[in-house]
């Protein structure tokens, strides 16, 4: 197994709350994490129909059974569980007893905080992040942007050297046939798909959604509930607007990304790099890479996911913005491979208007060689395998951290 590198926060965790509660997509690795790290507990998945049935209709018996803990796989299939295991834990608070893992966001993090809100503590595993494909290939060959677009992140598709395009079929096929029945009733499946490759093509964009709506042929109560779906089960995530007045956050448009920058590519029909290389939405796929790359960072860390991007009124934008010390980290993100003055441009107004707010800034570009400008260092998207053990031409900061 490749080494993640959220596995010390896990393991940190793990020696401070009796339970640790491992959410994140379907394929992301979440089970084979859990079980290379703690290779003693006994590993119970709740997909199997004859378990699932003895933890639902026994709760009590099936847990007697694991007394002194277990990893518990896909709880949100069996969703009264955490409640009855509030009361071992609170009898019992040994670190580390119980190890719990889901693919669904909203109902699995609902049960958990209702139940074990105090004892457990919380991750999300997302697919591998650059460094960590690299470290799987073990190679100083230097990646291909395109190529890393087009392929994305998922764990199996490296691990194994699948076809992107076939694996990434296979992907889309299994949550729209199998999550969306746990999930909820979708009953035109063909129009749900169609909605789903319209979110693709506006990967980067503000959401809209009486445009999206309509251009998928429904209401906006559905496209809104669709949505919210794509967010529970790990398919998208909406990156919201900064705002001096906070309390402005929620009712101005987010932007949409997808948490893999792959299925963004094979939902709009990209098969080859040459193909992703010449696509309209280049730049947005690789605005969508970098930002996935900061979550995962961030969240490998065991931080929040909490990031923003700025636009005012007159348009000038700031693609990211990082919490750093209760300042912001401004990161402007270029697929471009050389660099431009108009790079900077958001940086500049970002900086100008919000002076006290500014913690630092960056650009990150498409191209190999970073540059140490005086305002605005300029890095690689190279320099996001730094982890991996490979030598950047500079040393990147975090993206977790302010210059």
């Amino acid at each position: 197994m490749i080494e993640r590198n959220i596995a010390p926060t896990l393991q940190r965790l793990a020696r401070q709350y009796p339970v640790v509660t491992v959410t994140g997509p379907r394929q992301s690795g979440k089970t084979t994490l859990a079980k290379a790290l703690f290779p003693g507990k006994p590993y119970v998945t709740l997909e199997d129909p004859d378990v699932r049935r003895y933890a639902t209709n026994d709760p009590r018996g099936f847990l007697a059974v694991f007394a002194q803990g277990a990893l518990f796989d896909e709880i949100q299939r069996a969703p009264e569980l955490p409640s009855y295991l509030q009361g071992m834990v609170d009898a019992n608070s040994q670190p580390g007893r119980f190890i719990l893992t889901g693919s669904q966001q909203f109902e699995l993090m609902t049960q958990v905080s209702q139940s074990l809100a105090g004892r457990t503590g919380v991750l999300r595993l997302l697919p591998f992040t650059l460094a960590e494909v690299q470290r799987l290939k073990d190679t100083p060959e230097t990646p291909d942007l395109a190529g890393s677009l087009l392929a994305g992140f998922y764990p199996r598709i490296h691990d194994k050297g699948l076809d992107p395009s076939q694996a990434l079929a296979d992907y889309f096929a299994t949550y729209v046939e199998r999550d969306l029945r746990q999930l909820a009733a979708v009953h035109d499946l063909q129009r749900f798909e169609r909605f789903v490759r319209l979110c693709a093509g506006r990967t980067g964009q503000l959401l809209n959604l009486n445009s999206l709506g309509n251009d998928a042929g429904v209401s906006h109560v559905t496209a809104r509930a669709w949505i919210d779906l794509l967010q529970t089960s790990y398919i998208v995530h909406l990156l919201p607007p900064w705002f001096t007045n906070t309390g402005k956050r929620l009712v101005k448009s987010p932007k949409l990304y997808f948490y893999d920058v792959g299925l963004a590519c094979w939902l709009l029909g990209l098969r080859t790099p040459e193909q992703v290389a010449r696509d309209p939405l280049w730049g947005s796929l690789f605005e969508n890479f970098v930002i996935m790359e900061a979550m995962k960072d961030r969240l490998n860390a065991g931080e929040s996911a909490e990031m923003y991007f700025y636009r005012d009124s007159e348009g000038n934008e700031v693609d990211l913005l990082l919490p750093a010390g209760g300042k912001m980290h401004a990161i402007e993100i270029k697929a471009g491979a050389t660099v431009n003055p108009d790079y900077f441009k958001g940086l500049k107004t970002f900086a100008a208007h919000h002076p006290s707010t500014l913690a630092g800034g960056s650009v990150i570009f498409g191209g190999a060689q970073g540059q140490n400008r005086s305002d605005w260092p300029v890095h690689s998207w190279l320099e996001l395998r730094i982890k991996a053990g490979a030598p950047p031409p500079a040393p990147p900061p975090s993206l977790r951290q302010s210059e």
